[in-house]
């Protein structure tokens, strides 16, 4: 079955999350991933943890369906099989250290000169030039500088994103920028350079925020798992000692939820509840009010309430919920996924194409792949040069 990619070859020197996330979505749908690791030791990423019977959840999330070919880049071998390559690849992503692709001639904008057909993505922690160019970045770091913290948690704790939200943002728009080089490529026969950034990728999820302060002339204050400018919208107890999430988006839904849910319309047409200005500044007395009525029913009660009033609700679950939740066992969104410690159910791509399967392949083992690479390449140049003894 032909996959939407399965004629892009994409090299990729990269390390830890947000350059493998990309490169996992392109091989999800057909790309060939040569994943470029140090000799021994491989991406680092691969000891982060050793939850999956010895290997790293994290390696494992975002290295599906690449080979592993083992080189040294700054030896003269490791450089020509590199450089041997590029000369056919679609695609180039690296992320290296600060300065070094620059360093070594690795750069997007200086491979695109030697092979003008390449996309070539350059992945940093902020940016290639500014004062902050030079400085290593992790995702957590990068959500302290951007002010995510300072948005996250509660009033009294700022808390970090339980996931990695600044690496997982900047491989998506890593991947963007690639799919629009391919596309322009097809139009111009030109390659494109471009460059990505955990600080710039973070700092567009900011925006929100950013604007709201520079409008209001202060900040958003931290407000938990409630949402900090939408009333009543967040976490409800209910009478059997579980938690119900809601949301009212716009006054139709207010009106409907007073009468429907609670029973009682005269709550909506109060003055400290006629709109979400007023009932944002009456916020405790509003969710004192909607708890007193909900601790009569169970979850399931309030859930069912809910949703014939065509309001927006979640169960607050945990992760161990997640993994049997009926939303992905009934729609079959797991495969089976080879590793070296043997198969591991993952989450398919959120993509979904009719009559194509995502290719949800091995997770190779440091440099699996290098003597078939190397064979191969060795097969070409004696192709090329005629000498095929």
């Amino acid at each position: 079955m032909m996959k939407p990619l399965d004629d892009i070859t994409v090299v990729s020197i990269e390390q830890a999350i947000a350059a493998p996330m990309a490169s996992r979505h392109l091989a999800d749908w057909g790309a060939r991933v040569i994943k470029i690791e140090r000799p021994g030791a491989g991406d680092f990423a691969r000891n982060y943890d050793r939850a999956m019977d010895g290997l790293s959840s994290q390696f494992v999330w975002v290295n599906r369906s690449k080979e592993s070919l083992a080189i040294d880049i700054k030896t003269e071998s490791g450089q020509a099989t590199l450089d041997a390559l590029l000369s056919t690849a679609d695609v180039f992503i690296q992320n290296l250290a600060p300065g070094a692709a620059k360093r070594q001639g690795l750069d997007a904008g200086t491979l695109v000169k030697l092979f003008p057909r390449l996309i070539a993505c350059d992945i940093s922690g902020y940016g290639s030039n500014g004062p902050y160019s030079d400085k290593k970045a992790y995702d957590l770091l990068v959500q302290c500088e951007t002010g995510f913290l300072s948005i996250n948690g509660t009033p009294e704790t700022p808390s970090k994103c339980g996931v990695a939200i600044a690496d997982i943002a900047t491989g998506m728009y890593a991947l963007n920028g690639i799919l629009m080089g391919l596309h322009q490529r097809a139009r111009t026969g030109r390659g494109m350079a471009f460059e990505v950034s955990l600080f710039d990728a973070l700092t567009e999820w900011m925006s929100y925020p950013a604007y709201y302060t520079r409008g209001r002339g202060e900040p958003l204050v931290r407000s938990g798992a409630r949402h900090a400018t939408i009333a009543p919208y967040g976490p409800f107890p209910t009478g059997d000692g579980q938690t119900v999430f809601f949301g009212i988006q716009n006054e139709r839904e207010w009106l409907n939820f007073c009468d429907v849910v609670l029973g009682d319309t005269t709550i909506a047409t109060d003055p400290r509840y006629v709109s979400n200005t007023v009932r944002l500044a009456n916020r405790e007395a509003l969710e004192a009010t909607i708890t007193q009525r909900f601790s009569s029913w169970s979850a399931d009660e309030v859930l069912a309430r809910l949703d014939r009033a065509a309001i927006a609700n979640g169960r607050m679950n945990d992760v161990e919920t997640l993994l049997e939740h009926p939303q992905v066992r009934e729609r079959n969104r797991y495969r089976s996924v080879e590793t070296e410690s043997g198969p591991h159910d993952m989450f398919l791509p959120p993509v979904i194409i009719p009559g194509v399967e995502p290719v949800m392949g091995p997770v190779p083992a440091v440099g699996e792949h290098t003597d078939a690479i190397l064979a191969e390449l060795a097969s070409a140049r004696a192709t090329a040069t005629g000498d095929v003894s």
